[in-house]
């Protein structure tokens, strides 16, 4: 049965869904006072690593001695407080995203992070924002069922973002005008699209290429990743090595505020756990999980490089692994179990968010491709719809020293299946099912 929000979008027309969407946001904004006049707003856009940047974009910022809000998909954060993110999108709808913006400016924040979604921008949620920074992270096929299934209005939907950049008068904070400013990941194939916007000023940051803020000299272990810049060195205490251009835009964001050196490593090295990114679960067990938010091609890889770079010699890689309904892209399903049955020893496959979808259809799109890359069923491949279950198997089938990564869902505080959302949290399940298993 077709739920209420979903009967509302068959009746009407999405061209009037969208204007709706569009007053309702001005409106919103106007209600408010504009608070996004009031703050210096950094907005982060880009198919995976928003939620990182943002928080390594807050943590030195915050070190930097400016109060600094963030409203993304795992977290919010007001200064120091912090809360779990409960709206089950990264981009909440405007009436949220304004009154937090109001209450930041209330609370005495001066610099705010959006993470800014594609969905979002097509639904005008960032109307009545005043961005002054913008950063692209990269940009690769996913929600494109959202977008017509074209990639090309997928990435001009961010584009909007950048394009809103020089449509406001430019700000002043502390006797200074504050460029308006764009910062693109210079490893990506995009770079050149969300470059040519009009800015203030323009820079670049990566690994891979030269760049304004390029990352040299990586350095990762199981505990840290270290890498320099400019002659400085920079110390990671969040897991992964993927995670250095992540932190690249904080650290120019930073200095462009005039933060010195020593500050923004403080930052970078004091923030050490971002709600379920690469989130490490401890009960005591002698096996290694990890909780992440992974739930795409390129971030899937990176987590299950990861892990091949840590795992002790002789212990194996477990993955619990699925997909979303609701219209998300179903070309990534095989994908993924193609990855997975490549990079880790055992699969388990069971539900993220099927929404009104058929969940046994997403699974065994998933498996199907992973038993074509060589996995056997109930012998490293296990397809359990229910989630909890399939936590269980996972913790079951690891054995000392393995590390088994709980992937798809990070920090998110609901599940939603035949339409119905319940509260759920990946973490809280894994810690309650090692629990059980000391028992």
């Amino acid at each position: 049965m077709k739920s209420f929000k979903s009967l509302f979008k068959y009746i009407f027309p999405e061209s009037l869904l969208l204007q709706y969407h569009h007053f309702e946001a001005l409106v919103t904004a106007f209600a408010y006072g504009f608070p996004s006049r009031k703050l210096v707003i950094i907005g982060v856009t880009g198919t995976k690593g928003k939620t990182t940047t943002a928080n390594f974009i807050w943590t030195c910022l915050q070190a930097g001695g400016y109060k600094t809000g963030l409203i993304g998909t795992a977290n919010i954060r007001i200064g120091e407080n912090e809360s779990l993110n409960p709206y089950h999108m990264t981009m909440p709808g405007p009436r949220v995203i304004q009154k937090f913006l109001a209450q930041m400016v209330k609370e005495g924040c001066t610099h705010v992070i959006v993470e800014t979604t594609s969905e979002g921008i097509k639904q005008w949620r960032h109307a009545g924002i005043w961005y002054d920074v913008a950063v692209f992270t990269n940009l690769t096929p996913e929600h494109l069922q959202a977008h017509g299934g074209s990639f090309n209005a997928y990435r001009e939907a961010k584009g909007m973002l950048f394009k809103s950049l020089m449509q406001h008068p430019a700000k002043i904070f502390l006797g200074k005008k504050v460029d308006r400013a764009i910062l693109v990941n210079n490893d990506s194939s995009e770079k050149t699209y969300f470059f040519a916007f009009p800015a203030d000023k323009k820079m670049t940051f990566g690994k891979k290429e030269h760049a304004d803020w390029m990352a040299k000299n990586i350095q990762a272990t199981e505990t840290e990743t270290s890498f320099d810049i400019n002659e400085e060195t920079y110390l990671l205490k969040i897991l992964g090595e993927f995670n250095v251009v992540n932190a690249l835009p904080a650290i120019a964001i930073a200095s462009q505020f005039s933060i010195p050196p020593e500050k923004i490593r403080q930052g970078l090295r004091e923030l050490t756990l971002i709600p379920g990114r690469m989130e490490k679960i401890d009960e005591g067990q002698p096996y290694t999980v990890l909780v992440d938010y992974a739930h795409e091609k390129e971030s899937m890889t990176a987590v299950l490089n990861t892990a091949k770079t840590i795992v002790p010699p002789g212990a194996h890689i477990l993955v619990l692994l699925g997909a979303e309904g609701g219209g998300r892209d179903k070309v990534k399903r095989p994908i993924m179990g193609t990855i997975a049955a490549e990079k880790a020893d055992v699969v388990i496959v069971s539900n993220v968010d099927p929404y009104e979808d058929d969940p046994q259809e997403i699974l065994e799109d998933i498996a199907i491709a992973a038993e074509m890359g060589g996995k056997i069923r109930d012998k490293n491949l296990f397809v359990i719809a229910d989630r909890r279950e399939g936590i269980q198997k996972a913790l079951l089938e690891a054995k000392e020293h393995d590390i088994v990564l709980i992937t798809g869902k990070g920090a998110e505080q609901s599940i939603v299946i035949d339409g119905i959302r319940s509260p759920w949290d990946d973490r809280d399940v894994v810690r309650e099912e090692l629990k059980k298993l000391k028992k």
